[in-house]
């Protein structure tokens, strides 16, 4: 058996907001940030991909369908055009006009609002490695001088095996659904601290298990206080959550 893992204490809160707020705000925009922050969160999560000319911005899906006025692939489309697009109105009025938004955009308000930072690398599919690299590298630009270094995650390997290589001072999670049984062998290959995964696929013996190699886990998404009480009573160090009006701060 390998000895155990250790890492320095986990600095993040126990409760992030999911997507920068939750469901209250256009998911993954500053309109979404700024709910988290008026909540009283120090933390949130969100998802960061490539455009076509390679600036890091804000979005989920590897399309713009869902959450903008426009259509097509994101790798497709310059930050330019993406600029362009309404990513607010399909919330509500209030939030028309609300733009996807840069990661240095988000870097300057988590920065100035003392907010600590998931960024899971989203890559769209072929661009993995490109994106893992592009992301680490200019999050450890952004937030060099930070007291607290933003987290990375992936459910790509490859995105975290590049982002490890280019910024290996920041630190990284890995991310499952469901967490398999070679965990560990993951996250030391890509030099990890923690897992990420559904905490509907999760079990008292497994946390143990990860913590007890001296690894931190966080849960997504939980929305309901009594799971949250569960996953925390069994030493889960984070929970990230949709509801943020009722849960956390």
């Amino acid at each position: 058996m390998s000895a155990p893992h250790r890492i320095r204490p986990w600095p993040y809160p126990e409760y992030l907001a999911h997507r920068g707020g939750g469901t209250l705000a256009p998911e993954n925009t500053l309109a979404a940030f700024r709910e988290g922050t008026r909540y009283g969160y120090r933390a949130a999560e969100c998802d960061v991909k490539l455009s076509a000319d390679g600036v890091s911005f804000l979005l989920h899906d590897d399309t713009v369908d869902r959450t903008s006025n426009g259509t097509g692939e994101a790798k497709a489309l310059t930050m330019a055009q993406i600029a362009r697009l309404d990513a607010g109105r399909w919330r509500g009025a209030a939030f028309a006009g609300e733009p996807m938004p840069t990661l240095a955009s988000v870097a300057a308000h988590c920065l100035a609002q003392g907010m600590a930072l998931n960024i899971e690398i989203k890559p769209c599919p072929g661009r993995e490695t490109e994106t893992g690299a592009a992301v680490a590298r200019e999050a450890a630009a952004l937030w060099q001088h930070a007291a607290m270094a933003p987290l990375l995650s992936s459910f790509s390997v490859e995105a975290l095996r590049a982002a490890r290589d280019e910024a290996p001072g920041l630190p990284r999670a890995m991310l499952f659904e469901r967490v398999p049984d070679d965990w560990r062998a993951v996250l030391e290959e890509l030099g990890a601290v923690a897992v990420h995964c559904d905490h509907r696929e999760l079990d008292e013996a497994r946390v143990r298990e990860i913590k007890s190699a001296g690894y931190a886990v966080m849960c997504y998404t939980v929305n309901r206080r009594e799971d949250a009480e569960r996953l925390l009573a069994w030493g889960v160090d984070a929970i990230c959550t949709d509801r943020i009006d009722q849960l956390g701060p």
